[in-house]
């Protein structure tokens, strides 16, 4: 009997990217098999839906920030649809000696707000004029400092990159982390006149609909996932398959399951985490992989909480996110229900908690109970609830290598993937390894993936 199997293309790893090639190539009339480890698709995304309340596992958000985000959405017209975030999405909370203030919006709001210095302030005025830098291996923390001031990284730099990374701004390079940023500086001299320039550039129609508003989907990004899912067919998925075998051969590539099935492949796609591929992918030299696979992730805990009283207690906000210098256990609170519709039973609260990062990765080793109590403070302190609530429903999820930090050795990193790709042909290595870590990265690259094989093939 012969145990073998013939597709154009394997994609390893079900998480948003893996899901996304898969899904692409299909569309392009390619075979595919997607090999999952995990006994579901979606990687870090998965919704929890429990007594009216939708929890959050992994992203609760995105960034229409590219086309390709939209045109996903039109191709799955019918199984998932995008949905925009309410306008209170637009309002984000800064925590400052003892209570959350808004950032500001506007110059009059830029001009009365208690989060930066009155040096600051007026500092910002000049930075049109400040000189060009020229390290490329300038941290976030460096650049913004340098440009804009103290105070506006620790009450704007900082907790942004907590809510993004859950990482340290005096580590992550800007040229990796926040490519854009780096680019506004570098091709416009500054921040305020490279912002002004793009405004008024003409944009195709392509380009208008990258709108950049917050986006979900009705019911969770699980949605999403069972969505890509459902058209990638349950015939061309395989789950619970950790222990796989991969090898180059003459004409592709051979993955043995544990099963003992044997697929041969043209093209072999890998969205697997850099800590996986060492045992992924044995073949390759530990000189060329450890660049690589020493890629640092940060720890995070995540704490969904359902109240079935929001009443005031829960802000018409984005969320609120903590400045390291305020010395809180809270990296930051997202509120879901403000921004999302059907997130709650009605008159409820569905809030995010996120813990932990790469200045605190202790935090991952409290237990549950621990969590609970830190929580229960935190609603107090914060967010105004009596210091005797307990909320009617708390979700802890833990992630011990949630969001790869791109710091000072990315460069190396990306030679050498480079490098692999090119020794490889055929061999593709994506997910958060490059390319960014949103929503909106992760599909434009895999959108990316399947333009280039589709157009090899």
């Amino acid at each position: 009997m012969d145990n073998s199997r013939d597709v154009d293309v394997v994609v390893i790893g079900a998480g948003i990217t893996g899901l996304t090639t898969a899904f692409l190539l299909i569309k392009k009339g390619l075979k595919v098999l997607l090999l999952e480890k995990n006994s579901r698709v979606g990687g870090q995304m998965e919704s929890i839906r429990e007594d009216g309340f939708v929890f959050e596992t992994g992203p609760n958000t995105g960034v229409v920030s590219n086309a390709e985000v939209v045109e996903l959405f039109q191709m799955l017209q019918g199984r998932c649809s995008l949905e925009v975030a309410h306008k209170e999405a637009k309002v984000r909370l800064i925590w400052k000696d003892g209570a959350f203030h808004p950032l500001p919006s506007s110059l009059s709001s830029a001009v009365a707000t208690p989060l930066f210095t009155w040096n600051d302030k007026i500092r910002i005025l000049f930075e049109p004029f400040r000189k060009k830098g020229n390290d490329p291996f300038e941290s976030i923390g460096s650049l913004a400092r340098r440009r804009l001031g103290k105070s506006f990284v620790d009450y704007a730099i900082d907790p942004f990159i907590s809510g993004i990374y859950a990482g340290n701004p005096d580590k992550l390079v800007t040229r990796f982390a926040l490519p854009k940023l780096y680019n506004l500086e570098q091709n416009y001299g500054s921040f305020i006149r490279g912002a002004i320039n793009k405004a008024s550039e003409p944009k195709s129609d392509r380009d208008k609909l990258a709108t950049k508003e917050v986006f979900s989907v009705p019911g969770g990004f699980g949605m999403l996932a069972k969505a890509l899912a459902d058209e990638i067919t349950e015939e061309n998925i395989r789950l619970s398959v950790g222990d796989i075998h991969i090898q180059p051969i003459s004409d592709g590539w051979e993955t043995v399951l544990p099963s003992g099935e044997k697929i041969h492949s043209r093209y072999m796609v890998s969205t697997a985490a850099a800590y996986a591929l060492p045992s992924l992918l044995p073949f390759i030299a530990e000189k060329e992989m450890k660049p690589i696979s020493s890629l640092h992730y940060a720890p995070v805990v995540q704490v969904g909480v359902g109240v079935e009283k929001a009443g005031s207690y829960v802000p018409n906000a984005f969320g609120g996110l903590v400045p390291s210098r305020e010395n809180q256990k809270m990296l930051g609170i997202l509120f879901p229900s403000s921004c999302f519709s059907n997130r709650c039973p009605e008159g409820g609260g569905t809030l995010s908690f996120f813990i932990g990062g790469s200045k605190h990765p202790e935090y991952l080793t409290y237990t549950d109970e621990q969590l609970k109590e830190l929580v229960k403070d935190s609603l107090h302190k914060m967010l105004g609830f009596p210091s005797n609530y307990s909320p009617e429903k708390i979700k802890i999820f833990r992630h011990e290598q949630a969001i790869p930090q791109y710091e000072a050795d990315s460069e190396q990193r990306l030679a050498s993937i480079e490098c692999i790709e090119k020794q490889y042909p055929g061999l593709f290595l994506a997910g958060g390894i490059k390319d960014g870590i949103g929503m909106a990265d992760r599909i434009k690259q895999a959108t990316k993936i399947a333009e280039t094989i589709g157009g090899q093939i």
